[in-house]
């Protein structure tokens, strides 16, 4: 890796697609990828999704407004709801990219506590700029580690659809 930092974002597509919907507004997906661009020179996002073939539509979009996608196959439960758990995912590909020396500085948008040993990996190794947390209750697990964490709802009147 040259000196040039490379900040990548890794982000919990259905966290983030939940979250904000729990607060009652619709994100502009290609504002926050020019947010996130502009307040922290994130030079890759990556969007883990679960991937249904009927919202292509919405995978091409994504991808024209900037995000790098990451796919997972999605399962159903019970009564069949969707499921795409990336964490795993995620997981990996921020270490990996870390190891790899890809990144040297990551954003991670979630709020779930899933994330609190690889958030406290990349804190210990200072490879974490922000958590942004989609939802107001951001998980006790990441908000105990005393990292930077912003709500997202304080970006609102920048990100929401208009």
């Amino acid at each position: 890796m040259s000196n040039k930092e490379n900040i990548f974002a890794y982000i919990d597509g259905a966290n983030l697609h939940k979250g904000v919907n729990d607060l009652g507004w619709n994100l502009d997906y290609k504002k926050l990828r020019i947010w996130l661009r502009d307040k922290y020179n994130v030079t890759s996002a990556y969007l883990f999704i679960g991937f249904v073939s009927k919202n292509k539509n919405l995978y091409t979009k994504l991808q024209e407004d900037g995000f790098i996608l990451v796919y997972k196959e999605v399962t159903y439960d019970g009564i069949g709801r969707i499921k795409g758990n990336c964490d795993a995912a995620l997981v990996l590909k921020t270490s990996s990219d870390f190891y790899e020396k890809k990144m040297n500085q990551s954003v991670i948008i979630s709020s779930d506590g899933d994330y609190a040993e690889l958030v406290g990996f990349l804190k210990e190794k200072g490879a974490l700029k922000i958590v942004v947390s989609p939802s107001n209750t951001c998980s006790y697990l990441l908000r105990k580690q005393n990292i930077p964490i912003l709500y997202l709802d304080t970006q609102r009147k920048k990100l929401e659809t208009k």
